[in-house]
Protein backbone atom coordinates (compact mmCIF):
# COMPACT_ATOMS: atom_id res chain seq x y z
CA UNK A 1 0.00 0.00 0.00
CA UNK A 2 2.78 2.16 0.97
CA UNK A 3 4.19 2.26 -2.65
CA UNK A 4 0.29 3.07 -4.33
CA UNK A 5 -0.48 5.61 -1.81
CA UNK A 6 3.37 7.39 -2.54
CA UNK A 7 2.38 7.26 -6.65
CA UNK A 8 -0.95 9.02 -5.75
CA UNK A 9 0.62 11.93 -3.37
CA UNK A 10 3.16 12.41 -6.74
CA UNK A 11 0.70 12.46 -9.20
CA UNK A 12 -0.79 15.41 -6.95
CA UNK A 13 2.35 17.21 -6.10
CA UNK A 14 3.54 17.07 -9.64
CA UNK A 15 0.54 18.07 -11.39
CA UNK A 16 0.70 21.38 -9.64
CA UNK A 17 4.60 21.90 -8.44
CA UNK A 18 6.18 21.05 -12.16
CA UNK A 19 3.14 21.52 -14.12
CA UNK A 20 3.88 25.25 -13.77
CA UNK A 21 7.24 25.29 -14.14
CA UNK A 22 9.36 25.16 -16.95
CA UNK A 23 37.29 10.91 -4.27
CA UNK A 24 36.49 12.11 -0.71
CA UNK A 25 35.61 8.99 1.66
CA UNK A 26 35.66 10.11 5.12
CA UNK A 27 37.08 7.09 7.15
CA UNK A 28 35.71 8.27 10.54
CA UNK A 29 32.78 9.84 12.16
CA UNK A 30 35.09 12.55 13.73
CA UNK A 31 35.84 13.60 10.47
CA UNK A 32 32.56 13.52 8.88
CA UNK A 33 31.36 15.60 11.88
CA UNK A 34 33.83 18.30 11.11
CA UNK A 35 33.04 19.14 7.46
CA UNK A 36 28.84 18.51 8.19
CA UNK A 37 29.05 22.63 8.79
CA UNK A 38 30.35 23.83 4.96
CA UNK A 39 30.92 20.50 2.67
CA UNK A 40 28.14 19.29 0.35
CA UNK A 41 26.84 15.81 1.53
CA UNK A 42 25.58 12.80 -0.47
CA UNK A 43 22.83 11.10 0.75
CA UNK A 44 20.96 7.66 0.08
CA UNK A 45 17.31 7.85 0.47
CA UNK A 46 17.08 3.95 2.33
CA UNK A 47 13.59 2.28 2.47
CA UNK A 48 12.93 1.09 6.26
CA UNK A 49 9.88 -0.55 5.32
CA UNK A 50 11.06 -3.45 3.44
CA UNK A 51 13.59 -4.54 6.06
CA UNK A 52 11.74 -6.01 8.57
CA UNK A 53 13.87 -9.12 8.60
CA UNK A 54 17.12 -7.18 9.79
CA UNK A 55 17.91 -8.36 13.49
CA UNK A 56 20.93 -6.90 15.01
CA UNK A 57 23.36 -3.68 13.67
CA UNK A 58 25.42 -6.27 11.59
CA UNK A 59 22.94 -6.84 9.29
CA UNK A 60 23.11 -3.01 7.93
CA UNK A 61 26.89 -3.27 7.99
CA UNK A 62 27.24 -4.26 4.63
CA UNK A 63 25.71 -1.29 3.69
CA UNK A 64 26.99 1.58 5.70
CA UNK A 65 30.58 0.03 4.29
CA UNK A 66 29.73 0.17 0.42
CA UNK A 67 27.76 3.69 0.73
CA UNK A 68 30.59 5.19 3.08
CA UNK A 69 33.12 3.68 0.17
CA UNK A 70 31.38 5.08 -2.54
CA UNK A 71 31.69 8.68 -0.71
CA UNK A 72 27.63 8.91 0.52
CA UNK A 73 27.74 10.28 4.04
CA UNK A 74 24.63 9.52 5.63
CA UNK A 75 21.54 7.57 5.05
CA UNK A 76 17.92 8.82 5.00
CA UNK A 77 15.77 6.65 6.10
CA UNK A 78 12.63 6.43 5.06
CA UNK A 79 9.68 5.24 7.54
CA UNK A 80 5.87 4.98 7.66
CA UNK A 81 4.40 3.88 10.92
CA UNK A 82 5.26 0.05 10.47
CA UNK A 83 5.41 -1.43 14.12
CA UNK A 84 8.79 -3.01 13.48
CA UNK A 85 10.21 0.97 12.83
CA UNK A 86 11.72 1.75 15.71
CA UNK A 87 13.51 -1.30 16.23
CA UNK A 88 14.59 -1.09 12.86
CA UNK A 89 16.01 2.44 13.02
CA UNK A 90 18.14 1.46 16.11
CA UNK A 91 19.49 -1.13 14.86
CA UNK A 92 20.51 1.38 11.53
CA UNK A 93 21.56 4.16 13.96
CA UNK A 94 23.93 1.94 15.95
CA UNK A 95 25.54 0.08 12.78
CA UNK A 96 25.98 3.96 11.36
CA UNK A 97 27.89 4.73 14.42
CA UNK A 98 29.97 1.55 14.45
CA UNK A 99 31.02 2.13 10.77
CA UNK A 100 31.83 6.13 10.95
CA UNK A 101 28.24 7.05 8.82
CA UNK A 102 25.93 9.51 9.68
CA UNK A 103 21.44 8.82 9.29
CA UNK A 104 18.65 11.04 9.57
CA UNK A 105 14.96 10.26 9.50
CA UNK A 106 13.09 11.21 6.17
CA UNK A 107 9.35 11.14 7.04
CA UNK A 108 6.95 9.77 4.84
CA UNK A 109 3.99 11.66 3.93
CA UNK A 110 2.20 8.69 3.02
CA UNK A 111 1.62 7.35 6.46
CA UNK A 112 2.71 10.55 8.79
CA UNK A 113 -0.27 13.09 8.47
CA UNK A 114 0.62 16.45 6.95
CA UNK A 115 -2.41 17.97 8.74
CA UNK A 116 -2.41 16.26 12.05
CA UNK A 117 0.64 14.99 12.93
CA UNK A 118 3.64 17.20 13.42
CA UNK A 119 3.75 16.44 17.25
CA UNK A 120 4.49 13.15 16.33
CA UNK A 121 7.14 13.98 13.69
CA UNK A 122 8.82 16.23 16.31
CA UNK A 123 8.91 13.71 19.17
CA UNK A 124 10.57 11.21 16.77
CA UNK A 125 13.11 13.55 15.61
CA UNK A 126 13.70 14.70 19.34
CA UNK A 127 13.79 10.29 20.24
CA UNK A 128 16.77 9.97 17.85
CA UNK A 129 18.61 12.91 17.17
CA UNK A 130 20.72 12.93 19.94
CA UNK A 131 22.29 9.91 19.16
CA UNK A 132 25.77 9.42 17.95
CA UNK A 133 25.30 8.29 13.89
CA UNK A 134 22.81 11.21 13.91
CA UNK A 135 23.57 13.59 10.73
CA UNK A 136 23.97 17.42 12.57
CA UNK A 137 24.12 20.46 9.28
CA UNK A 138 24.98 23.51 11.06
CA UNK A 139 24.96 22.11 14.39
CA UNK A 140 21.19 21.25 13.90
CA UNK A 141 19.64 17.82 13.93
CA UNK A 142 18.99 17.24 9.70
CA UNK A 143 15.39 15.62 9.39
CA UNK A 144 13.69 15.29 6.03
CA UNK A 145 10.71 13.38 4.12
CA UNK A 146 8.71 12.31 1.68
CA UNK A 147 6.08 14.34 0.68
CA UNK A 148 3.97 17.06 3.85
CA UNK A 149 3.10 19.84 2.36
CA UNK A 150 1.43 21.31 5.24
CA UNK A 151 3.46 20.36 7.78
CA UNK A 152 2.53 23.04 10.73
CA UNK A 153 6.58 23.19 11.84
CA UNK A 154 6.59 25.35 14.85
CA UNK A 155 4.27 22.23 16.04
CA UNK A 156 7.19 20.09 14.69
CA UNK A 157 10.31 22.03 16.16
CA UNK A 158 8.31 22.93 19.72
CA UNK A 159 7.78 18.93 19.84
CA UNK A 160 11.17 17.98 18.67
CA UNK A 161 13.29 20.42 21.89
CA UNK A 162 16.24 21.09 20.00
CA UNK A 163 17.53 23.33 17.07
CA UNK A 164 16.94 20.81 13.74
CA UNK A 165 17.51 21.65 9.81
CA UNK A 166 14.10 20.41 8.21
CA UNK A 167 14.55 19.63 4.55
CA UNK A 168 11.73 18.17 3.45
CA UNK A 169 10.13 17.40 0.14
CA UNK A 170 7.41 20.41 -0.13
CA UNK A 171 6.58 21.14 -3.41
CA UNK A 172 7.01 24.89 -4.74
CA UNK A 173 3.60 26.48 -4.62
CA UNK A 174 2.29 24.21 -1.97
CA UNK A 175 4.65 23.94 0.77
CA UNK A 176 5.30 27.03 3.21
CA UNK A 177 9.82 27.19 2.26
CA UNK A 178 9.68 30.26 4.71
CA UNK A 179 9.43 27.71 7.59
CA UNK A 180 12.11 25.14 6.66
CA UNK A 181 15.90 25.23 6.16
CA UNK A 182 16.16 23.76 2.74
CA UNK A 183 14.18 21.37 0.43
CA UNK A 184 14.08 17.83 -1.08
CA UNK A 185 13.15 17.50 -4.90
CA UNK A 186 11.93 14.19 -5.39
CA UNK A 187 11.54 14.08 -9.16
CA UNK A 188 14.95 12.91 -10.51
CA UNK A 189 12.92 11.79 -14.01
CA UNK A 190 12.32 13.41 -16.92
CA UNK A 191 8.12 13.80 -16.68
CA UNK A 192 5.17 15.61 -18.32
CA UNK A 193 4.17 17.50 -15.19
CA UNK A 194 1.41 14.84 -14.26
CA UNK A 195 3.72 11.95 -12.63
CA UNK A 196 4.21 10.43 -16.31
CA UNK A 197 6.63 9.74 -19.04
CA UNK A 198 6.82 12.75 -21.63
CA UNK A 199 4.73 11.56 -24.74
CA UNK A 200 5.18 13.09 -28.05
CA UNK A 201 4.09 16.05 -28.89
CA UNK A 202 3.54 17.00 -25.09
CA UNK A 203 4.96 18.24 -22.40
CA UNK A 204 8.19 17.49 -21.28
CA UNK A 205 9.69 18.98 -17.88
CA UNK A 206 13.85 17.45 -17.82
CA UNK A 207 15.05 17.13 -14.27
CA UNK A 208 17.38 20.77 -14.83
CA UNK A 209 14.35 22.15 -14.98
CA UNK A 210 12.95 20.97 -11.56
CA UNK A 211 15.93 21.82 -10.30
CA UNK A 212 16.12 25.43 -11.44
CA UNK A 213 12.59 26.01 -10.05
CA UNK A 214 13.37 24.84 -6.32
CA UNK A 215 16.47 26.87 -6.55
CA UNK A 216 14.49 29.60 -7.03
CA UNK A 217 11.64 28.95 -4.88
CA UNK A 218 14.52 28.33 -1.55
CA UNK A 219 16.17 31.50 -2.85
CA UNK A 220 19.67 30.54 -1.19
CA UNK A 221 18.33 27.97 1.47
CA UNK A 222 19.93 24.33 1.00
CA UNK A 223 18.74 21.92 -2.05
CA UNK A 224 19.10 18.45 -1.64
CA UNK A 225 18.93 18.28 -5.80
CA UNK A 226 17.78 14.55 -6.85
CA UNK A 227 20.02 11.95 -8.49
CA UNK A 228 18.79 8.76 -10.20
CA UNK A 229 18.92 6.12 -13.03
CA UNK A 230 15.80 4.38 -13.16
CA UNK A 231 12.04 4.22 -12.42
CA UNK A 232 10.19 1.22 -13.51
CA UNK A 233 7.23 -0.68 -11.30
CA UNK A 234 4.77 -3.39 -12.71
CA UNK A 235 2.32 -4.41 -9.98
CA UNK A 236 -0.44 -6.16 -10.16
CA UNK A 237 -3.60 -6.13 -7.99
CA UNK A 238 -2.20 -9.75 -6.78
CA UNK A 239 -0.50 -6.87 -4.23
CA UNK A 240 -3.36 -4.97 -3.29
CA UNK A 241 -2.05 -1.83 -5.88
CA UNK A 242 -1.51 -1.92 -8.95
CA UNK A 243 1.23 0.28 -10.56
CA UNK A 244 2.62 -0.33 -14.10
CA UNK A 245 4.53 2.26 -15.56
CA UNK A 246 8.49 3.55 -16.76
CA UNK A 247 10.35 7.01 -16.36
CA UNK A 248 12.77 8.06 -19.29
CA UNK A 249 15.89 6.58 -17.87
CA UNK A 250 18.65 5.53 -20.70
CA UNK A 251 21.11 7.34 -20.01
CA UNK A 252 19.85 9.10 -17.14
CA UNK A 253 22.59 8.25 -14.56
CA UNK A 254 25.57 9.53 -16.12
CA UNK A 255 23.76 12.93 -17.54
CA UNK A 256 22.61 13.35 -13.87
CA UNK A 257 25.72 13.61 -12.91
CA UNK A 258 27.30 16.22 -14.75
CA UNK A 259 24.24 18.21 -14.15
CA UNK A 260 24.59 17.66 -10.89
CA UNK A 261 28.77 18.96 -11.22
CA UNK A 262 27.44 21.76 -13.29
CA UNK A 263 25.01 22.81 -10.57
CA UNK A 264 27.12 21.93 -7.47
CA UNK A 265 23.80 22.39 -5.05
CA UNK A 266 24.91 21.67 -1.14
CA UNK A 267 23.11 18.20 -1.12
CA UNK A 268 22.32 15.59 -3.29
CA UNK A 269 20.26 12.42 -2.72
CA UNK A 270 20.58 8.95 -4.19
CA UNK A 271 17.17 7.87 -5.14
CA UNK A 272 17.52 5.22 -3.45
CA UNK A 273 19.27 2.79 -2.37
CA UNK A 274 17.44 0.03 -1.81
CA UNK A 275 13.38 0.79 -3.60
CA UNK A 276 13.94 -2.65 -5.98
CA UNK A 277 10.55 -2.63 -6.27
CA UNK A 278 10.34 0.97 -8.24
CA UNK A 279 13.91 -0.21 -10.09
CA UNK A 280 16.18 2.83 -8.89
CA UNK A 281 18.40 1.13 -6.52
CA UNK A 282 21.70 1.24 -6.47
CA UNK A 283 22.68 -1.07 -3.51
CA UNK A 284 22.83 -5.23 -3.70
CA UNK A 285 20.37 -7.38 -4.85
CA UNK A 286 21.79 -9.49 -1.61
CA UNK A 287 21.26 -6.39 0.87
CA UNK A 288 18.56 -8.30 3.13
CA UNK A 289 15.23 -7.27 2.56
CA UNK A 290 11.81 -8.69 2.52
CA UNK A 291 10.01 -8.63 -1.24
CA UNK A 292 6.74 -6.72 -1.77
CA UNK A 293 6.29 -8.28 -5.45
CA UNK A 294 9.31 -6.81 -7.32
CA UNK A 295 10.94 -9.54 -7.52
CA UNK A 296 9.07 -10.38 -10.68
CA UNK A 297 11.43 -7.71 -12.59
CA UNK A 298 14.41 -7.22 -9.82
CA UNK A 299 15.66 -10.96 -9.88
CA UNK A 300 18.86 -11.06 -12.00
CA UNK A 301 18.82 -7.82 -12.00
CA UNK A 302 21.80 -5.93 -10.43
CA UNK A 303 22.49 -2.39 -10.34
CA UNK A 304 26.39 -2.51 -8.52
CA UNK A 305 27.86 -0.78 -11.69
CA UNK A 306 25.86 2.51 -11.14
CA UNK A 307 27.34 2.90 -7.73
CA UNK A 308 30.56 2.04 -9.35
CA UNK A 309 30.33 5.00 -11.95
CA UNK A 310 29.23 7.21 -9.05
CA UNK A 311 32.01 7.70 -6.90
CA UNK A 312 34.58 9.60 -9.36
CA UNK A 313 31.09 11.90 -10.01
CA UNK A 314 30.83 12.26 -6.14
CA UNK A 315 34.40 12.87 -4.97
CA UNK A 316 34.42 15.29 -8.03
CA UNK A 317 31.09 16.73 -6.52
CA UNK A 318 32.41 17.16 -3.23
CA UNK A 319 35.67 18.86 -4.18
CA UNK A 320 33.75 21.64 -5.82
CA UNK A 321 34.99 19.97 -9.93
CA UNK A 322 33.52 20.69 -13.10
CA UNK A 323 34.41 17.20 -14.20
CA UNK A 324 34.94 13.76 -12.73
CA UNK A 325 38.18 12.76 -15.18
CA UNK A 326 41.20 13.64 -12.29
CA UNK A 327 39.22 11.18 -9.69
CA UNK A 328 39.29 8.45 -11.87
CA UNK A 329 42.33 5.96 -10.72
CA UNK A 330 41.66 2.47 -12.61
CA UNK A 331 39.75 1.55 -15.86
CA UNK A 332 36.43 0.35 -15.82
CA UNK A 333 33.72 0.09 -18.15
CA UNK A 334 29.78 0.55 -16.66
CA UNK A 335 27.03 -0.89 -19.10
CA UNK A 336 23.50 -1.25 -18.96
CA UNK A 337 20.45 -1.90 -20.78
CA UNK A 338 16.42 -3.50 -20.68
CA UNK A 339 16.67 -7.08 -21.45
CA UNK A 340 13.81 -7.00 -24.10
CA UNK A 341 12.58 -4.60 -27.27
CA UNK A 342 10.62 -2.24 -25.95
CA UNK A 343 7.81 -3.53 -28.55
CA UNK A 344 8.07 -7.27 -27.74
CA UNK A 345 4.28 -8.29 -26.87
CA UNK A 346 3.60 -9.66 -24.10
CA UNK A 347 -0.10 -9.57 -24.02
CA UNK A 348 -1.15 -12.97 -23.64
CA UNK A 349 0.96 -13.76 -20.66
CA UNK A 350 1.31 -10.42 -18.68
CA UNK A 351 -2.36 -10.36 -17.19
CA UNK A 352 -1.93 -9.23 -13.67
CA UNK A 353 -2.62 -6.08 -14.41
CA UNK A 354 -6.10 -4.33 -14.35
CA UNK A 355 -8.50 -3.39 -17.62
CA UNK A 356 -7.38 -0.01 -18.83
CA UNK A 357 -10.40 1.82 -17.40
CA UNK A 358 -8.62 3.80 -15.00
CA UNK A 359 -8.63 7.33 -15.57
CA UNK A 360 -5.19 8.21 -14.41
CA UNK A 361 -3.70 5.86 -17.05
CA UNK A 362 -1.32 4.41 -14.85
CA UNK A 363 -2.86 1.42 -14.33
CA UNK A 364 -3.86 -1.10 -17.99
CA UNK A 365 -2.58 -4.71 -18.62
CA UNK A 366 0.11 -4.38 -21.25
CA UNK A 367 3.48 -2.61 -21.72
CA UNK A 368 3.80 0.09 -19.03
CA UNK A 369 3.06 3.61 -19.78
CA UNK A 370 5.88 5.76 -20.87
CA UNK A 371 7.15 2.22 -22.34
CA UNK A 372 7.93 4.46 -25.65
CA UNK A 373 10.00 6.93 -24.39
CA UNK A 374 12.57 3.92 -23.81
CA UNK A 375 15.75 3.56 -26.56
CA UNK A 376 16.34 -0.14 -27.37
CA UNK A 377 20.13 0.74 -26.87
CA UNK A 378 23.46 -0.53 -24.76
CA UNK A 379 24.44 2.46 -22.31
CA UNK A 380 28.31 2.22 -21.72
CA UNK A 381 30.09 4.76 -19.77
CA UNK A 382 34.51 4.22 -20.09
CA UNK A 383 36.45 5.89 -16.63
CA UNK A 384 39.41 5.59 -18.41
CA UNK A 385 42.78 6.43 -17.13
CA UNK A 386 43.76 7.57 -20.91
CA UNK A 387 42.53 7.29 -24.36
CA UNK A 388 41.26 3.60 -25.50
CA UNK A 389 38.77 2.77 -28.07
CA UNK A 390 35.83 1.04 -26.40
CA UNK A 391 34.36 -2.05 -28.02
CA UNK A 392 30.66 -2.96 -27.56
CA UNK A 393 29.80 -6.18 -29.45
CA UNK A 394 25.94 -6.54 -29.57
CA UNK A 395 24.99 -10.12 -30.71
CA UNK A 396 27.25 -9.79 -33.77
CA UNK A 397 26.84 -6.00 -34.09
CA UNK A 398 30.37 -4.46 -33.42
CA UNK A 399 30.53 -0.65 -32.05
CA UNK A 400 33.65 1.20 -31.78
CA UNK A 401 34.19 4.30 -30.22
CA UNK A 402 37.50 6.09 -29.95
CA UNK A 403 37.34 6.91 -25.77
CA UNK A 404 39.16 9.78 -24.59
CA UNK A 405 40.86 10.31 -21.08
CA UNK A 406 38.28 10.67 -18.25
CA UNK A 407 34.53 9.75 -18.40
CA UNK A 408 32.56 9.53 -21.60
CA UNK A 409 29.43 7.75 -22.45
CA UNK A 410 27.84 5.88 -25.70
CA UNK A 411 24.57 4.62 -26.61
CA UNK A 412 24.29 2.11 -29.73
CA UNK A 413 21.25 0.18 -30.95
CA UNK A 414 21.02 -3.13 -28.96
CA UNK A 415 20.34 -6.45 -30.79
CA UNK A 416 19.00 -9.83 -29.00
CA UNK A 417 21.38 -11.92 -28.02
CA UNK A 418 24.82 -11.95 -26.12
CA UNK A 419 26.54 -8.18 -25.13
CA UNK A 420 30.20 -8.02 -24.79
CA UNK A 421 32.26 -5.44 -23.67
CA UNK A 422 36.49 -4.57 -24.17
CA UNK A 423 38.44 -2.11 -24.49
CA UNK A 424 42.22 -1.38 -26.38
CA UNK A 425 44.71 0.07 -26.10
CA UNK A 426 47.61 0.13 -29.46
CA UNK A 427 45.85 -2.79 -30.52
CA UNK A 428 45.88 -4.86 -27.45
CA UNK A 429 42.57 -5.83 -25.54
CA UNK A 430 43.11 -4.55 -21.86
CA UNK A 431 39.65 -5.10 -20.36
CA UNK A 432 36.92 -7.30 -21.71
CA UNK A 433 34.11 -9.37 -20.27
CA UNK A 434 30.90 -10.47 -21.94
CA UNK A 435 27.38 -9.99 -19.72
CA UNK A 436 25.67 -12.38 -17.76
CA UNK A 437 22.71 -11.35 -18.97
CA UNK A 438 21.54 -11.47 -22.79
CA UNK A 439 18.95 -9.61 -24.56
CA UNK A 440 16.08 -11.74 -25.00
CA UNK A 441 12.82 -11.69 -27.73
CA UNK A 442 10.63 -13.65 -25.04
CA UNK A 443 9.03 -12.20 -21.82
CA UNK A 444 10.90 -13.38 -18.64
CA UNK A 445 8.33 -14.53 -16.12
CA UNK A 446 5.90 -13.63 -18.56
CA UNK A 447 6.07 -10.22 -18.11
CA UNK A 448 6.73 -6.89 -19.12
CA UNK A 449 10.26 -6.34 -17.61
CA UNK A 450 11.85 -2.73 -18.38
CA UNK A 451 14.09 -2.97 -15.11
CA UNK A 452 17.84 -2.10 -16.24
CA UNK A 453 20.63 -4.69 -16.06
CA UNK A 454 23.86 -3.61 -14.87
CA UNK A 455 27.20 -4.39 -15.33
CA UNK A 456 30.93 -4.17 -15.36
CA UNK A 457 34.70 -4.81 -16.95
CA UNK A 458 36.08 -5.83 -14.71
CA UNK A 459 33.20 -7.83 -13.60
CA UNK A 460 31.81 -7.24 -10.00
CA UNK A 461 30.71 -9.43 -7.57
CA UNK A 462 28.14 -12.07 -7.80
CA UNK A 463 24.78 -10.74 -6.14
CA UNK A 464 21.76 -12.32 -6.10
CA UNK A 465 18.63 -11.84 -3.88
CA UNK A 466 18.10 -13.45 -1.17
CA UNK A 467 15.00 -16.19 -0.24
CA UNK A 468 12.85 -13.13 1.77
CA UNK A 469 13.58 -11.00 -1.68
CA UNK A 470 12.34 -13.93 -3.86
CA UNK A 471 9.30 -14.91 -1.75
CA UNK A 472 6.32 -13.26 -3.36
CA UNK A 473 7.88 -13.89 -6.99
CA UNK A 474 5.62 -16.45 -8.75
CA UNK A 475 2.41 -14.78 -6.76
CA UNK A 476 0.36 -13.49 -9.46
CA UNK A 477 1.88 -15.03 -12.29
CA UNK A 478 0.37 -16.67 -14.97
CA UNK A 479 3.30 -18.87 -16.45
CA UNK A 480 6.27 -21.09 -14.69
CA UNK A 481 8.86 -19.35 -13.37
CA UNK A 482 11.22 -20.18 -10.71
CA UNK A 483 11.76 -18.04 -7.77
CA UNK A 484 15.84 -18.75 -7.64
CA UNK A 485 18.24 -16.65 -8.92
CA UNK A 486 19.23 -17.87 -12.48
CA UNK A 487 22.33 -15.83 -13.44
CA UNK A 488 24.56 -18.34 -15.10
CA UNK A 489 28.00 -18.71 -13.11
CA UNK A 490 30.13 -17.45 -16.17
CA UNK A 491 29.17 -15.78 -19.27
CA UNK A 492 28.19 -17.05 -22.85
CA UNK A 493 30.38 -17.39 -25.79
CA UNK A 494 31.04 -13.96 -27.54
CA UNK A 495 28.91 -13.88 -30.45
CA UNK A 496 30.76 -13.78 -33.69
CA UNK A 497 31.30 -10.19 -35.23
CA UNK A 498 28.90 -9.52 -38.26
CA UNK A 499 29.01 -5.56 -39.04
CA UNK A 500 31.18 -2.98 -37.58
CA UNK A 501 29.98 0.72 -36.78
CA UNK A 502 32.23 3.78 -35.50
CA UNK A 503 30.61 5.63 -33.15
CA UNK A 504 30.66 8.62 -31.18
CA UNK A 505 29.80 10.34 -27.84
CA UNK A 506 26.80 10.46 -26.43
CA UNK A 507 25.11 14.19 -26.06
CA UNK A 508 25.06 15.16 -22.41
CA UNK A 509 23.60 18.16 -20.28
CA UNK A 510 25.30 20.09 -20.21
CA UNK A 511 27.60 19.95 -22.91
CA UNK A 512 30.97 18.60 -22.46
Amino acid sequence: MRLSLRSLLLLAFTSTAFGIAVQHDPSTSSELSSRQSSSKLVFAHFMIGIVANRNSPADYDDDMKRAKAAGIDAFALNIGVDPYTDQQLSLAYQSAANNGMKVFISFDFNWYSASGGAAQVGQKIAQYGKLPAQLMVDGKVFASSFAGDGLDMNTVRSNAGMDIYFAPNFHPGQGDFNAIDGALNWMAWPNNGNNKAPQPGGPSISVDAGDKQYVQTLNGKGYIAPASGWFFTHYGPEVSYSKNWVFPGDLLWYRRWREILALQPRFVEIVTWNDYGESHYVGPLSSPHNDDGGSKWVNDMPHNGWLDMAKPFIAAYKAGASSPDSFITQDQLVYWYRITPKNLNCDSTDTTMVPANNASGNYFMGRPNGYDSMQDQVFVVSLLTSPGTVVVNSAGTVYTYNAPAGASAIAVDFKVGTQSFSLVRNGQTVLSGTSLKAIQNTCPCGLYNFNSYVGTVPAGFNDALQPNGLNQLTNGLHVACQPTPSLPASPPPTAAPTTTISVGAAPTSPPI
